[in-house]
């Protein structure tokens, strides 16, 4: 059985024939059953948490990726998700391959945010705001590159060091990105804002939002995390990945539900509907938020292209 590390994970998943796969994957019949969340309590610190993410489809593989989520690790100068994704013959069950989940889930993720983008962004969107600097921040910028004609960068994060670095990375690849310590200012002149974050309490404030923008909302995946306060998601028109997902696990949305500030029919839609029937985006002005937590239809579908590129 063959191990495929991350730099092949990465080398088999550019940017723009990956979201095109994302795009048919959901148009497709997908088997996705819920995945699984095992809480590990600790004494220590915050619970850590193990997931299993199951897929499989008519005529293509079977695969689960098995992902570790150790909030403490940050301290050790590790990451804090790790994980496998492990792909079986759809006709016999044998295990074929092993490859690297967190580049895995980095590529998907990020792609998953740009296949929405191509419906909800405006076309004309020249300036993306990446709030958060991590590991997940270059793949967004790349992914979101992609699908509109980004010509300028500005890059937030608590750390304006993280920030610094990723803009001179970026830069490197001839993208023209600066890192800014004015979180305002930026998402005020934002086209698109990016936010991959770890944060509890809302970091995007609605009020700055200006006519027109395109929030995609990518970190909190706990109903305890936010990224943007209530008037953000009382101002947009409100997509998601997956409606069950994002509807009991995206702190963004299912803390203002509960306080009765948005209404379970805010949601307008989701991946599925926008590749197959959605308009998306109505009008020139109107805003519109992008809120995933990832699906195992995400992995398998790039799990699926790693396997014919490697």
């Amino acid at each position: 059985m063959r191990y495929i590390g991350a730099d092949g994970v990465h080398t088999a998943l550019d940017y723009e024939p990956l979201i095109e796969r994302l795009r048919n994957a959901f148009q497709d019949e997908v088997n996705t059953p819920s995945r699984h969340h095992h809480p590990i309590t600790r004494s220590d610190g915050p619970d850590s948490m193990l997931l299993l993410m199951p897929a499989w489809r008519k005529g293509g593989k079977l695969g689960v990726k098995l992902v570790t989520f150790f909030p403490r690790n940050s301290d050790q100068g590790l990451a804090t998700i790790q994980g496998l994704y492990v792909v079986f013959d759809e006709t016999d069950g044998t295990p074929e391959l092993v490859m690297d989940g967190v580049a895995l889930t980095l590529r998907r993720t990020s792609c998953a945010s740009a296949l929405a983008a191509s419906y909800l962004a405006r076309k004309d969107a020249s300036v993306l705001i990446m709030v958060g600097a991590g590991a997940l921040a270059p793949h967004l910028i790349r992914a979101h590159c992609a699908v509109r004609p980004i010509k300028e960068i500005l890059i937030w994060n608590r750390h304006i060091e993280r920030a610094l670095a990723l803009a001179k990375s970026c830069q490197r690849d001839g993208l023209n990105a600066t890192a800014s310590d004015d979180l305002e200012s930026a998402v005020r002149t934002g086209d698109i804002i990016s936010c991959a974050t770890m944060s509890e309490k809302p970091l995007v404030q609605g009020r700055w939002l200006k006519h027109g923008c395109h929030l995609d909302l990518v970190g909190s995946f706990k109903p305890s995390m936010r990224e943007v306060d209530d008037e953000a998601v009382q101002r947009a028109r409100i997509f998601v990945d997956t409606r069950n997902g994002a509807g009991t696990e995206a702190g963004d949305l299912v803390n203002p539900m509960k306080r009765g500030v948005i209404g379970p029919d805010a949601i307008i839609g989701d991946l599925f509907e926008l590749t197959r029937n959605s308009p998306g985006r109505r009008t020139k002005n109107e805003i519109t938020l992008f809120k995933s937590v990832g699906t195992a239809i995400e992995d398998l579908a790039a799990a699926e292209m790693v396997v014919e590129r490697s």
